[in-house]
Order: structure tokens, then sequence, then C-alpha cells
């Protein structure tokens, strides 16, 4: 199983693809919800109002049970410019990201092909112009434990040199780490022989 996705955590810069007077800018975003996807494509039409189409496509979630994605057309023909656009978030595989292409129609129509080559080509040069990075995939892990028990916990958590996100240490002590997909097991293997801790493995 693969524990690592690629991505970018920033905008791209403004790309721009002309052909026949047409005019399409590209843009790539990372994002982490579809909530992102709303503001930025708003952010865009303000920003380009007089423009004819804004056409994206998006890519969320790191596993295969997890990962959502859209494909729009914006008013362009049929496949001709979403899809087009989400095979090249597919072609560098990435993920959590979506792309943008604004189109100023030049008063010369492009055909289907024109039109799929020219978003392919935008979608292309934005993530060109991204910063693409390579993140782990994590899963958060709940401790739960009597303050007795908090040297026994502490002492596995500096041996396995593992990352805490989060603590509360009263009586009743919690405290959350971040540990990569492919490290669980073992993690919670190594607290197994404590038998007044309690581990459960958190749902994002």
């Amino acid at each position: 199983m693969e524990d690592t996705y690629k991505t970018i955590t920033a905008a791209s810069q403004e790309v721009l693809f002309k052909d026949k007077n047409s005019k399409f800018f590209g843009y790539a975003f990372p994002i982490t919800s579809e909530d992102d996807i709303k503001e930025h494509i708003e952010s865009l039409k303000k920003q380009h109002h007089t423009a004819r189409h804004w056409c994206y496509a998006y890519q969320l979630g790191t596993q295969e049970e997890q990962i959502l994605f859209r494909a729009n057309d914006d008013g362009e023909p049929n496949n001709s410019a979403g899809l087009p656009i989400y095979g090249q978030i597919q072609s560098f595989e990435v993920t959590n990201i979506l792309i943008v292409v604004v189109r100023y129609f030049g008063g010369v129509k492009l055909g289907v092909g024109g039109l799929i080559n020219a978003y392919r080509t935008t979608a292309q040069l934005a993530l060109e112009a991204s910063k693409i990075i390579t993140k782990t995939i994590d899963k958060r892990i709940l401790i739960k434990f009597d303050y007795a028990n908090i040297n026994k916990v502490m002492r596995i958590i500096k041996e396995k040199n593992l990352n805490v996100i989060a603590q509360k240490l009263e009586l009743d002590c919690e405290i959350t780490i971040s540990v990569r997909l492919l490290e669980i097991t073992a993690t919670l293997e190594s607290f197994k022989n404590l038998y007044d801790v309690n581990l459960k493995t958190l749902n994002d």
C-alpha cells in the first residue's frame, strides 16, 4: 500500500496559452475541501469578469476509496474542456488540487479538437508552473491513560520519535499522535504491553 501522494502547497503563477486569437489563462490551486473550489472560481470570475468560460477540474483525496473528482466544461462542447484538464491532473499524478482555465473567445471557432488541445495544454502549463511535492498519508491515534502511566507512555513516544499533535495531561490523560499509514501497525504494537493504556485510530 502506498502512503505518499503528490500535491502542491501554493497556487501556481498565472499561465497563458493563445490559439487563433482566443486566450486561455491557467491556474492551479491547492485545495482541502469543495468549499475551497467555490471560493477560487468566484474569485477568478471577478478577476476575469469579461471572459467567456471558466472551465475546471479537481481531485480531492489520497486513497482510492476516498477520491472525489469533477470536470466541468462550463458551456464548452461536452468533454472538450473539463476532461482534458482532469487528464493532466491524472498525468501529473497529483491530488488535492483544482485547475481552472479561463477562456476569452477570440472570434474564431477552434473546433472540438482545438479546444481539447488548448485546455489540455493550458492545464499542463499551470502544473509545470507549480511546485509539486510529495507528502505522506498520516493518521491520528488517540492514546488514553491514567497519569500514573505517563512515564511509560512518554518513553515509548520518545523512543519511537512519535509526532505529538495534541495533549491533555491531567488525572485522565490524552495524547494525540500523527503516524504514517504504513507505520500504524508497528506503532500500535509498541504500546500493546501497557494494559492500562487505550489506543484508538481516529478517522479524519
